[in-house]
């Protein structure tokens, strides 16, 4: 006669869910509630708010309005003008700094002498608070005290002093340089974390077929990039077109709108003109890019893991 053992049934609550379930739920709401008091709740008021006239003051009727605030911002010129120079400074930020980000990570992934300490250097950038990183370059790019003018000088390549920050023509190109500086290190070591995870017998596979440097880079290190790069690029543009401390400090927007980015413009219409509702309503509008961007991501993360 032989016995037979069976697992014993889980332990079950009242309600008939397994006790470890509502354990977990216990021990997941010290971290949910934060996130729920000062992400979650922010935002959707946020989103409210912009469908009302809100305005600073003190006892200031709040007046439910539709969406009269997003009727007037597409006849606002002024909007359009800042969603534009954001696009400009959101593509041109990402894609640089990606390709830039993408030559030093390769350079860095070589077995080179001091690669442990350039590594090392690699971040400091992005170890920088941004409002530190945008005073220094307000030094360096300085017209008449700035090294960047006095070695220009120097070289010869001008015979006056340039006011980058401050000149229509040069203060949009001068904060998207800041804005790759600051936020390569972040693409870099992430992209060298991918190369890291390339299997080396590819390329010696392909050193063996007669395969050229561009070649293999072309067939095997993009390819096997690709999910990577997907990632930090739809990251790095959300994080960019989010961007306001850095250009900010940099120039608040001016000289005459030229670097307003749709957040600096948001951030005026309510902390300057007191026009909150107006400003939720731009809020808005670059949240639903977001989740566009989010989208973007999300459905090339699953094509991929696909």
């Amino acid at each position: 006669m032989t016995a037979t053992l069976t697992a014993p049934a889980p332990v079950k609550n009242k309600g008939g869910k397994p006790k470890a379930n509502r354990e977990a739920i216990l021990l997941f709401l010290p971290a949910l509630l934060p996130v729920l008091i000062l992400s979650v709740y922010p935002l959707i008021r946020g989103i409210a708010l912009g469908f009302t006239d809100a305005r600073a003051g003190l006892h200031v009727e709040t007046n439910f309005v539709g969406f009269d605030n997003f009727g007037k911002l597409v006849q606002n010129h002024l909007f359009w003008d800042s969603f534009r120079i954001g696009v400009i400074w959101t593509l041109s930020v990402t894609i640089l700094q990606f390709v830039a980000a993408l030559g030093l990570a390769l350079l860095l992934n070589a077995n080179l002498r001091f690669r442990g300490v350039a590594r090392t250097l690699a971040l400091i950038p992005w170890a920088m608070p941004p409002v530190v990183v945008a005073i220094m370059w307000r030094l360096l790019l300085h017209p008449t005290n700035g090294p960047v003018n006095e070695v220009l000088q120097k070289l010869n390549l001008t015979d006056h002093p340039i006011n980058f920050l401050g000149d229509f023509s040069t203060a949009l190109p001068a904060v998207i340089v800041v804005g790759i500086w600051v936020g390569m290190p972040m693409t870099t070591i992430t992209l060298l974390a991918g190369l890291q995870g390339i299997d080396r017998t590819l390329y010696e596979a392909a050193a063996v077929d007669g395969a050229s440097t561009w070649s293999q880079f072309w067939n095997i290190t993009l390819p096997q990039l690709r999910t990577v790069i997907v990632a930090i690029t739809s990251l790095d543009m959300i994080w960019n077109f989010n961007s306001f401390g850095l250009v900010y400090v940099l120039t608040a927007g001016g000289p005459g709108g030229k670097t307003m980015l749709p957040m600096l413009f948001a951030y005026n219409e309510a902390f300057r003109y007191g026009n909150f509702g107006m400003a939720a309503a731009m809020g808005d509008v670059m949240v639903v890019i977001i989740i566009g961007f989010l989208f973007f991501y999300l459905r090339n993360r699953l094509r991929s893991e696909a």
